[in-house]
């Protein structure tokens, strides 16, 4: 084991520890949180503090203990509430994967001085975008108020939702179906779960949903799954440490999101042995509070998002080139125009999405132990 894969482990065993930890004192501060809430003149911070970052990919996530801290303080940091004149900023996060198409679209219409959301919601408001590595870290920023909305899949929405007992999260559009799938070594005898007895499998990130997914399906067929390992162990590792764990064979497999299953297929010779051709990858979130506040502004970004969802199936090929460049631009990820046309091949752009397509995730998570109790999804949904 390199130093890189040895520091990715001890990195997930402490996080897992320390999450521990902070889950004994999450039902308290939800509490006091409450109390906060009905104190109309009062508000928690200044609700400036992010996970993610304006210009680049952020690789200082709001790990358990920090967002405890930021909770405990934001109780004893009383501020007086803004005027209600004020113009307001829209903090919307994303991840850069092409599986969050319409946020990528959107960034590069603004290197354009086309701006996309802004120009359909209003002149007084401000949309400031932030980039995230996985959903387990946007909920985070969702949590400490940090973001408004967020693309994301839906695994990290489902159990955000079921940890603040359905306060914090509201799914209000589709964005994505396919685009996942496990990626497995070159001529590895590896063709059901049970052949990964022993075997390491590399996820974006712990509880996201490919992390979720890859648990369960390794648990239906067989195989004990635990946190800290089991018949095979699953290893949450930001996506570009993936490629370059699964080039030097240090991961059996990987399950993963676009551009990333084609970029282990063509710069590492993986092979996809599982895709999810018709499952939701990526949905639009808002934070509960910011939607009860300012339905009005949600609803023009939401409706602004299906249209623009419209114009990049209307224009494949002019998407698919702001995509690569915008990924070149923000995130300096260059990828040839054959291995997004590839990626793209994989995707479903949508905005649809039903209570009956997510229902599957609440069972997933359940089986695989992060969910205890069945969530009364009927507020989960709620399109503006």
């Amino acid at each position: 084991m390199d130093w890189r894969l040895h520091d990715i482990v001890l990195k997930y065993w402490r996080e897992i520890v320390v999450g521990e930890l902070c889950r004994c004192a999450e039902s308290v501060l939800w509490a006091l949180l409450g109390i906060l809430r009905s104190t109309p003149r009062l508000l928690i911070g200044r609700r400036e503090i992010h996970t993610g970052r304006r210009t680049s990919l952020s690789h200082s996530h709001l790990k358990p203990r920090r967002l405890l801290a930021l909770l405990v303080l934001g109780v004893s940091a009383f501020v007086p509430s803004t005027a209600c004149g004020e113009g307001i900023t829209l903090r919307v996060g994303h991840f850069p994967n092409i599986t969050h198409v319409q946020a990528l679209v959107a960034r590069n219409f603004e290197r354009q001085g086309r701006n996309w959301f802004a120009a359909r919601i209003g002149q007084d408001v401000e949309v400031e975008w932030y980039a995230y590595n996985a959903g387990p870290s946007a909920m985070e920023a969702i949590f400490a108020g940090s973001l408004d909305l967020a693309y994301v899949g839906p695994n990290p929405a489902i159990n955000a939702y079921a940890r603040s007992d359905g306060q914090e999260i509201r799914v209000i559009a589709g964005a994505v179906n396919g685009g996942s799938a496990l990626v497995v070594q070159p001529g590895a005898n590896l063709a059901t779960p049970s052949d990964f007895r022993g075997k390491r499998i590399g996820t974006p990130q712990f509880g996201n949903t490919q992390d979720v997914a890859a648990r369960a399906w390794l648990m239906a067929g067989g195989l004990r799954i635990t946190q800290t390992g089991g018949d095979a162990l699953v290893l949450p590792t930001a996506n570009p440490d993936q490629l370059a764990l699964f080039k030097t064979r240090q991961l059996d497999a990987v399950w993963t999101v676009e551009p990333w299953v084609t970029r282990l297929e063509q710069e590492a010779g993986g092979k996809v042995l599982v895709e999810e051709k018709n499952a939701v990858t990526t949905i639009l979130v808002s934070r509960a509070e910011f939607l009860s506040s300012h339905r009005e502004i949600v609803a023009r970004f939401a409706a602004a998002h299906r249209a623009l969802t419209d114009w990049i199936n209307q224009n494949p090929a002019e998407a698919q080139r702001m995509i690569r460049e915008e990924l070149r631009l923000q995130f300096r990820t260059d990828m040839a125009p054959e291995l997004i046309a590839r990626a793209w091949s994989r995707l479903t752009v949508t905005s649809d999405i039903s209570l009956e397509a997510l229902q599957r995730f609440v069972s997933s998570a359940q089986q695989v132990g992060f969910l205890h109790a069945v969530p009364d999804l009927s507020r989960f949904l709620d399109v503006p």
